[in-house]
């Protein structure tokens, strides 16, 4: 690194750090307080800093729920970069030039952002495409900003006194792996590829094509779609007439009803989703000529799993286009899996159904008190057993779940909470559009549907008669393994082992009294000791000051004793306090 470009990763690092400094940014981020402070640091920063705030925003694991809602509000206009410049990057990248495989191009692009620009353009054969060509610096600007941003931590040695809600080194290592991914075209264009065979024509669902022939690491061509944001429609004012706004009623309740099964299809069959369906990447076309539906587009089969779209041949005279997939979350078989039995059992309101289904879809991070964790869970649920499904928050609801899952040693798998927001976000689209329709009711049934399908009847048939073959077999055994314990407790070579609720909190507290009896004795013996020393040390001032130095030393500890008895009441206090 040469010595200009060592000065100004040292000048950066000053600026992260004073920025820091003035918005108390870890003091607030420890404790997730104060997010608009955060908020204005992030656009003090710049770009990179403003791109891992909205990365922030769909992590339900890693901030508070007032931190997404801020944090989503982040906007990341930037200035374009002249044309000259753009030409450069597509040639470099693509080695073509732009009039070569475009029969034109928009100079001016429609939108520019931190990772990159969009322009319009259209390719020789007529057809129109939108063109993402990221800024040419992009990557060593986020790379090196990451780096600083690490260091600036580092340097920061502020530690709040109060506990920490959560840790902004191992956020900023997960923020850094994500943006990382997020500035890689080439895994966007993987994932509008993978999303449109799977989306593409599914009812009145459209997805645009990719062009990866003329895409690039830092290129991306898609088909050009049209439409409003869904978001028009939401707003858009009902018909007096009574006619009309039977049909514009209809409308929001079709539309409506098929991005909840689209979104269903592809959480449970597809195990592919889009992370981010805000009403921007929603986009409604209205279309002039009716057409006959397809079989393909009418019902689709999926594995096992067959989706109907619409029952009519004709379709409705507008598509859904969904456009965007950088951000995308996807599924083992497994954990979609457990994301049925979780719909299942909060629709059933099973408390330890839902606390058998959340620990399926949990990492461990220390031992697990399973009968704990239920108790715990049930404490927190009891409110929300008699209240409607569709008055539950449920960015808040995940949010206490996820703090209530770590207190037991217990860590949700991102997937889950990337799927949780997504379906959040869905949800509030949903709402406006028909506030009748509730995405948990439609997905209980297509869970329960889901489960019976996977489910191997023969299997499960071979494994049941295996289990009462090898019980009955254990069964006739059985009086002869009871008359060899018999004869082993007799003899006194048997054991038995009994584990109770709280062992460990329970040894750790006789430990604490045994270390304290230990101490008193100690101590005891060394005010006698002392007393001794000083009541026979008339003519002998050395054994008088050895007995002084004894009741000194007795004091100091004694308190020690007190002082640090008295601290850890006061945290506990705090902690009562806090957790209520």
């Amino acid at each position: 690194m040469s010595d200009s470009s060592t000065i100004s990763g040292k000048s950066r690092v000053r600026e992260i750090m004073a920025v820091m400094r003035k918005h108390h940014f870890l003091r607030n981020f420890y404790r997730q307080t104060n997010p608009e402070e955060i908020c204005a640091a992030l656009e003090e920063l710049g770009p990179t800093f403003i791109k891992l705030g909205q990365i922030l925003s769909t992590r339900a694991d890693l901030v508070s729920p007032s931190y997404i809602k801020a944090l989503s509000k982040l906007r990341d206009d930037v200035p374009a970069d002249p044309f000259a410049s753009v030409e450069q990057t597509f040639e470099e990248e693509t080695g073509k030039k732009i009039s070569a495989v475009f029969k034109d191009f928009d100079e001016q692009p429609f939108a520019s952002a931190s990772i990159g620009q969009v322009h319009h353009a259209h390719l020789q054969d007529g057809t129109p495409v939108v063109v993402k060509v990221q800024h040419p610096e992009v990557t060593t600007l986020v790379n090196t900003d990451l780096h600083l941003l690490q260091r600036a931590v580092d340097l920061l040695k502020y530690v709040p006194t109060e506990k920490a809600v959560v840790n902004p080194t191992a956020v900023i290592t997960e923020l850094s792996r994500s943006l990382r991914a997020e500035i890689d075209t080439m895994r966007e264009v993987q994932n509008g590829e993978e999303f449109y065979r799977l989306n593409n024509q599914a009812g009145i669902i459209r997805v645009p094509k990719v062009y990866r022939e003329y895409c690039a690491p830092k290129i991306l061509v898609n088909q050009l779609m049209k439409g409003q944001s869904i978001q028009h429609l939401v707003n858009q004012k009902l018909s007096s007439d009574q006619a009309t706004k039977d049909m514009q009623v209809q409308t929001r309740e079709m539309i409506a009803k098929t991005l909840v099964n689209n979104f269903i299809k592809q959480v449970f069959v597809d195990h592919f989703f889009q992370a981010d369906p805000h009403p921007g990447n929603i986009l409604i076309e209205q279309v002039d000529e009716p057409e006959i539906a397809t079989e393909h587009e009418m019902s689709r089969q999926v594995g096992n799993v067959n989706f109907e779209y619409q029952r009519q041949g004709v379709l409705p005279p507008y598509r859904i286009n969904l456009i965007d997939f950088g951000m995308m979350g996807r599924l083992t078989p497994a954990m979609a899996d457990g994301i049925a039995k979780i719909v299942l059992a909060i629709n059933s309101k099973n408390t330890r159904q839902i606390g058998q289904a959340i620990l399926a879809v949990c990492n461990q991070t220390g031992p697990v008190d399973e009968q704990q964790f239920f108790t715990d869970l049930g404490h927190f649920l009891r409110p929300y057993m008699s209240t409607g499904l569709s008055e539950i928050d449920f960015s808040t609801l995940l949010y206490q779940i996820i703090h209530l899952c770590a207190d037991n040693h217990l860590q949700m798998k991102a997937e889950v909470t990337m799927l949780v927001r997504a379906f959040g976000i869905l949800e509030g689209t949903v709402a406006k559009l028909d506030p009748n329709l509730s995405m948990m009711e439609v997905a209980r049934p297509f869970g329960r549907r889901y489960l019976k399908q996977h489910f191997n009847l023969r299997n499960r048939l071979e494994d049941d008669l295996w289990g009462s073959y090898q019980a009955g077999h254990q069964l006739i055994q059985l009086p002869g393994h009871v008359n060899d314990f018999l004869d082993a407790l007799t003899n006194g070579d048997a054991r038995l082992n009994f584990k109770y609720q709280n062992e460990e909190r329970i040894s750790q507290l006789l430990l604490r009294i045994t270390n304290r009896l230990v101490v008193a004795l100690i101590l005891a013996a060394i005010i006698v000791g002392s007393s001794l020393l000083v009541e026979g040390s008339a003519d002998h001032p050395h054994i008088y000051r050895l007995g002084v130095t004894g009741y000194s030393i007795a004091i100091v500890i004694v308190i020690i004793l007190v002082s640090s008895e008295l601290i850890t009441r006061w945290r506990q206090k705090r902690a009562r306090k806090k957790r209520y």
